[in-house]
């Protein structure tokens, strides 16, 4: 079973088992992909599967500036340059939907509203990139949310559905909806950041889980199910995301709800090197194992990605131990636009520039060089 080879993904096939995770550049000064974003994707179009940096399905999604949208005419015409070049190549893309949440800043919002949220309780130490009472843009404090009201939770939902419906029309193969890392779908599933008393409340694992589940069937049902994934980091606290005793709870009937929607894949972001450092690291491995066990068991038909700090052997020995189906690298991948030829052939990895991973131009983003004897 060799990572090397293709895999069938939803009604798709991929050229191969790796997997370009979701990587934020910020490269977008007019909040649409340009050609530089279509060179970026295209280096690295030998990828099995690229999943795009997080695009902003609204403006009330967004939380940082300079990121490519999918809700105008503009944002779409940006993402179609970029799909026609990865297909040219032979890759394959799905968009990632992000709504960040209360994870924005009133400069960002239109007409300097309040972000939005399943809670009313501010991100503590959570920063969004928007502008300061000076007009210049950079890290700030997120604001105050807005407890999203019953009815405006119907229209994210929408907003999801038609962010995917633009993706397909701008050419992606499919969506990642984005359940990650402290935003809008993880701010309804931790009961310790959701305050709300409605149908979505904290009050039960039914109420937490019936946003996720409802943008997942509004997204499959405009776009088709075998071309929807859903990425979910159990164990982060990034954005304030307090740790809860029901998370095992909590994510396994989310796996268990996916799996009965047989959808393309479920990623899954290891974050328990992050934020389980207390722990051992047979501590740390027992929890992760747990975790994809727990999830592979209810997924069927539906494939499970991993990313987080993975080698080339230890991606190996997962999926032959069945705990995974597709490794995602991202990281490597800025540094290393051949990262399969050269993982294939054992060259040696590029090391990437740090202070070149969020906006600027083209250094750092596409001079990176392939791998040359």
């Amino acid at each position: 079973m060799s990572l090397f080879e293709s895999y069938k993904l939803g009604q798709g096939t991929i050229g191969n088992r790796f997997v370009m995770a979701p990587m934020t550049r910020s490269r977008a000064p007019e909040d649409a992909a340009a050609i530089e974003t279509a060179l970026y994707y295209t280096q690295r179009a030998t990828a099995g599967l690229i999943v795009s940096e997080g695009t902003p399905i609204s403006r009330e999604g967004q939380g940082y500036l300079f990121n490519p949208g999918i809700y105008t005419p503009e944002h779409i015409a940006g993402w179609c340059l970029v799909t026609d070049s990865v297909h040219s190549v032979g890759g394959k893309i799905f968009a990632q939907l992000w709504h960040v949440g209360r994870v924005s800043h009133t400069s960002i919002q239109e007409g300097g509203a309040a972000p939005v949220s399943a809670s009313s309780k501010v991100a503590q130490g959570a920063v969004a990139f928007g502008y300061d009472e000076d007009g210049v843009a950079g890290f700030l404090q997120t604001s105050v949310p807005r407890q999203l009201s019953t009815e405006d939770v119907a229209h994210v939902v929408r907003d999801f559905a038609q962010a995917a419906a633009n993706a397909i029309e701008a050419g992606f193969d499919g969506v990642e909806i984005h359940g990650a890392n402290g935003y809008l779908v993880e701010q309804f599933l931790n009961p310790l950041v959701n305050d709300r008393t409605d149908r979505y409340g904290s009050d039960s694992l039914e109420n937490r889980l019936r946003f996720v589940f409802e943008v997942v069937d509004a997204v499959s049902a405009r776009i088709g199910k075998d071309r929807v994934g859903i990425r979910i980091s159990p164990y982060g606290q990034l954005m304030d995301m307090p740790l809860y005793p029901e998370i095992d709870e909590t994510y396994g009937a989310l796996c268990a709800g996916l799996g009965q929607r047989d959808i393309a894949y479920v990623h899954v972001m290891d974050q328990t090197n992050f934020f389980l450092r207390s722990e051992t690291a047979e501590a740390r491995d027992e929890a992760l194992k747990n975790l994809l066990q727990n999830c592979r068991k209810d997924l069927g038909s539906t494939a499970l990605i991993l990313a987080g700090d993975l080698t080339l052997e230890r991606a190996q020995e997962l999926i032959e131990s069945g705990l995974i189906d597709l490794p995602a690298f991202g990281q490597p991948f800025i540094s290393n636009p051949d990262l399969v030829a050269r993982l294939k052939n054992g060259w040696p990895l590029a090391q990437p520039n740090r202070d070149t991973y969020y906006g600027g131009g083209i250094d750092g983003y596409v001079d990176y060089p392939p791998y040359s004897e």
